[in-house]
């Protein structure tokens, strides 16, 4: 149960896209291309009166408003909608085509950033003065929303169009943990060299990217961050809508990190099911009492181990981790039945990295694993304290 104070704190946070006063006389008379997705809300908040007993009490009362609805009730020329994985809704599968489109309550053209189109072409940037970036990370490596960033981030310098980022929490604070990405792994689920949990929100992850030169040919993108207020990355933050099909709530948001290393192997991480990102398992671990079946569902047409029973572990009820966790990979490594079977090229693209995937094989135990990190995790911290902007 959350405490009284955790609510005011709550109540008081404003993510960027809420700290409007700041970037709406930026927008004033430009045509405006919005990066959004179903995460790009704003909490508005009102009053309400009302009378008990003779006695008139003033309630705060708290609704969502999609920020292109906001732009466009504020007179904002927004011109066109760039949707990344999942679509500007947010209900496709992961990796799924998304055809660019209309959005049917505006109006607006909506181009998708997926697939072969990652980057926006310069023609589909035409008319555009100004482009706002909003969307919500989880503070992962290999969460795609922040390869979108980088991509948009070269097309508006290469366009010469300024970029506004509207700023949101990192549901996952301040962890920082993982193996350093190594350049030759370099993929779309993995852009640059951080740690799998990078600690930081996606404005300072914007500013990052530009400081450290990431860009092609090194340039610089005309960047503007909207921070958020009243917002400390030890705050607990609760998203309030799915950041993806896959990911219904908080906890499958604090186990991501962990459990999306099975993406690399042959074991489900629960898409299919109610519990994604919250259960593990495939038919060919050891015999457990948790079983689970897989079944296509929103965000999962075709699951892994579709119609097949699964045994495993159920973690959706365990305390919150504070770090990447590896045991549930290496205790499934150690209990199939086909080794040599369990992992498959995606899992290096995940890790970024070879020595993981060969550190589970020979045996290592986590706890020198985790000592391979050091090192890398040292270097990285030192030069993400360049670009924070919350204490």
């Amino acid at each position: 149960m959350s405490t009284l104070h955790e609510v005011s704190t709550f109540a008081d946070l404003k993510t960027g896209a809420e700290n409007y006063t700041t970037y709406l006389p930026i927008l004033a008379g430009k045509k405006v291309g919005v990066v959004t997705n179903q995460t790009g809300i704003l909490k508005i908040e009102s009053e309400n009166i009302v009378i008990e007993n003779g006695i008139k009490e003033y309630q705060r009362i708290f609704s969502n408003v999609h920020l292109v609805d906001f732009l466009i009730e504020r007179k904002v020329q927004v011109q066109k909608i760039y949707a990344p994985e999942h679509g500007f809704r947010g209900t496709a599968d992961a990796g799924e085509l998304i055809k660019d489109g209309k959005d049917t309550k505006t109006g607006l053209p909506i181009i998708s950033l997926y697939g072969d189109n990652k980057k926006p072409k310069p023609e589909q940037l035409t008319g555009i003065d100004v482009m706002v970036f909003d969307l919500q990370d989880v503070g992962a490596r290999f969460y795609t929303y922040i390869s979108s960033l980088h991509y948009v981030m070269e097309a508006c310098s290469e366009n010469n169009i300024p970029l506004i980022v509207l700023d949101r929490p990192n549901p996952n604070g301040s962890i920082v943990d993982g193996p350093i990405l190594e350049k030759e792994f370099t993929s779309f689920v993995g852009m640059h060299p951080i740690p799998v949990l990078h600690g930081m929100t996606i404005g300072e992850y914007a500013l990052m990217i530009n400081g450290e030169k990431w860009l092609k040919n090194g340039v610089r993108c005309q960047l503007t961050v909207i921070s958020c207020l009243n917002y400390n990355r030890n705050m607990k933050y609760s998203l309030p809508i799915k950041p993806s099909p896959n990911l219904p709530n908080d906890q499958s948001i604090n186990l991501y990190a962990s459990l999306c290393f099975f993406e690399g192997t042959n074991v489900s991480v629960g898409r299919g099911t109610e519990k994604q990102f919250q259960i593990y398992g495939s038919p060919f671990l050891t015999i457990t009492d948790y079983t689970f079946t897989p079944k296509p569902n929103i965000g999962a047409k075709d699951p892994m181990h579709n119609g097949k029973l699964c045994y495993g572990e159920d973690l959706s009820t365990i305390e919150k981790v504070n770090r990447l966790e590896l045991k549930w990979l290496i205790k499934a490594y150690k209990s199939t039945s086909d080794k040599k079977a369990f992992f498959n090229s995606f899992f290096v693209k995940l890790a970024g990295t070879k020595k993981l995937q060969e550190q589970i094989e020979k045996g290592i135990p986590e706890h020198e694993i985790r000592k391979s990190w050091e090192k890398g995790s040292k270097e990285f911290k030192e030069m993400r304290r360049n670009y924070l902007i919350y204490s």
